[in-house]
């Protein structure tokens, strides 16, 4: 998973909700025999790449981070803003938003406190906006905070931010997704130049709910009530995120009940949760992407019909029936189906007379050996995904196998999901191919930092390393007005531009299958970001 999306909010529509249980013994409280009262055990295939916001790239880092911190704005289960360490949302009902649109006031609580006891005020985050401004920091991505002219906090509880221009998308930088960073400690962190290997970035203190207790690398992390959290503790005693990178063993746990939540179940699982006992199946789509994506870089991929010949000469659909077994919603766009900025955008055919039609016109000839040459040069590239889905290198044996036919050598080298996505890994340093990965948007459509050649790496998560005047200036453009007509037709001929160029073929949204523990309460699974984002309401 990669993250680098912003930030307004739309609502998406909750798909329903199916209760799959079947009669068990239950202990006399009535609960199942395996629930452990106020003890949640959270199954997921990754481990976070790390706890600091600023650095860590993967959902998992994002899941796990929703329980240490607490932003000033967060996003519900349906995508719209709510105040956390702020008292309420900026806007120009409550003066929070100038009329101009380039002046934010913040009010944050009064008497808040990090889980060390130390305050917590405004000067934390005018800490944080000066880290990710030292060019000493590796900060993920800049998307959003060089949007910033200036900031600074009158008093301990107010903050101020004036921007260079309007930006339609700005209130997400201070909520939680790939680009906004949540206030961190300034008592802990200031005193050093930079913070990319501070102790703090592997146990930060808290803000939120839960403290991190212990780390147990390659197998689980054990979270504990923060008692300094302003909403008061959480209901639950403990939360134990199990790391379980095989598909099947994962599974395995939660039908033996060693796990309580596992969010995400692999669509080879699905049609088995009816017949696991004591659950809860929760259906929800959600605003996760999977694409396939072509490094612009590469001297074969950097040829526009190389990469619509490779569009058009796979089953998209075949794949997504068989592998996904047609549980995702075929996409067309990076744009969240369901979102008022949704652009009408045909898929590619499937089409493989045109594809090699398309690779003859690129200089490609049939050697001797059965593969593609122009030149010396083979027509080969390898494809990269994460080691911890068994569909997902499934689906890139079918592409490997589709492609075979026209010349197309595919190679599949697959990773880690925290090297994959790692700052030193093969996507953010354009050390790969074709990667198979899924991306995450926040509610708001803007998609600047994932295709504007101003956030290539090290700047931010244009991975496929585009760069096109149309692109830069129309999702720029979009940016600078809070007017919706405006901003969806400038999405149209962005979307437009990006379909022609091909720097990746957009696969499917996902409708994500969470199963629970049928004693638990209120995990409300949410369409973008973080389903931990009221993680402080579970109740076992």
């Amino acid at each position: 998973m990669k993250i680098a999306r912003s930030l307004a909010a739309i609502l998406a529509a909750a798909l329903a909700l199916s209760a799959c249980t079947k009669t068990v013994n239950t202990t006399a409280g009535g609960r199942n025999p395996w629930t452990i009262p106020g003890e949640v055990r959270v199954g997921n295939s990754d481990e976070p790449d790390g706890l600091n916001p600023m650095f860590a790239h993967t959902d998992a880092s994002n899941q796990v981070d929703g329980l240490i911190f607490a932003s000033l704005l967060k996003y519900d289960d349906n995508g719209n803003f709510i105040p956390d360490l702020a008292t309420e949302v900026p806007s120009y009902a409550n003066g929070g938003l100038s009329k101009d649109g380039k002046t934010i006031t913040i009010h944050m609580r009064p008497g808040l406190r990090w889980s060390d006891g130390a305050p917590l005020t405004s000067k934390d985050w005018m800490f944080t906006y000066s880290a990710v401004r030292n060019p000493l920091n590796n900060v993920k991505t800049l998307f959003g905070w060089d949007d910033i002219a200036s900031a600074n906090a009158p008093n301990d509880t107010t903050i101020v931010v004036h921007l260079k221009q309007p930006n339609s998308t700005i209130m997400g930088l201070f909520a939680f997704d790939g680009a906004a960073y949540p206030p961190l400690p300034a008592h802990i962190l200031a005193s050093l130049p930079d913070i990319n290997r501070a102790p703090f970035n592997g146990k930060p203190i808290s803000s939120g709910p839960f403290i991190l207790q212990q780390w147990n690398h390659g197998s689980s992390l054990v979270f504990v009530p923060n008692k300094y959290y302003y909403r008061g503790p959480p209901h639950l005693k403990k939360i134990i995120w199990k790391v379980i990178p095989n598909g099947n063993t994962l599974f395995n746990e939660l039908q033996t009940h060693d796990v309580d939540v596992l969010v995400g179940v692999n669509e080879n699982d699905i049609a088995r949760l009816p017949q696991v006992p004591g659950i809860t199946v929760l259906k929800k789509l959600i605003a996760n992407w999977r694409h396939m994506e072509f490094n612009l870089r590469n001297p074969i991929l950097s040829d526009r019909q190389v990469r619509l010949a490779i569009a058009e000469g796979v089953d998209w659909k075949r794949i997504n029936d068989t592998i996904y077994h047609g549980y995702n919603q075929l996409a067309v766009s990076d744009v969240f189906p369901l979102s008022w900025a949704a652009p009408n955008i045909p898929r590619y055919p499937y089409d493989p007379q045109n594809a090699k039609r398309l690779l003859t016109q690129a200089g490609w000839t049939m050697g001797s050996d059965g593969w593609l040459h122009k030149g010396s040069q083979p027509l080969q590239l390898e494809i990269s995904t994460g080691t911890n889905k068994q569909e997902n290198i499934q689906a890139e044996v079918q592409v490997q196998s589709q492609l075979k036919p026209f010349g197309v050598d595919i190679q599949i080298r697959n990773y880690p999901v925290n090297v994959l996505f790692a700052p030193t890994g093969p996507l953010y340093t354009g050390k790969y191919d074709i990667s198979w990965t899924v991306s995450i948007n926040a509610p708001d459509p803007d998609n600047s930092g994932l295709w504007n050649s101003k956030y290539v790496p090290p700047h931010g998560g244009n991975t496929s390393y585009l760069s096109d005047p149309i692109v830069d200036r129309t999702s720029t453009q979009a940016l600078l007005t809070y007017d919706h007509a405006t901003r969806k037709r400038l999405y149209q001929q962005e979307e437009e531009r990006i379909h022609q160029l091909v720097p990746s073929v957009f696969f499917y949204w996902e409708n994500e299958y969470t199963a629970v523990n049928s004693d638990m309460k209120n995990l409300r699974p949410a369409a973008f970001v973080q389903d931990t984002w009221n993680a402080w309401d579970w109740q076992i």
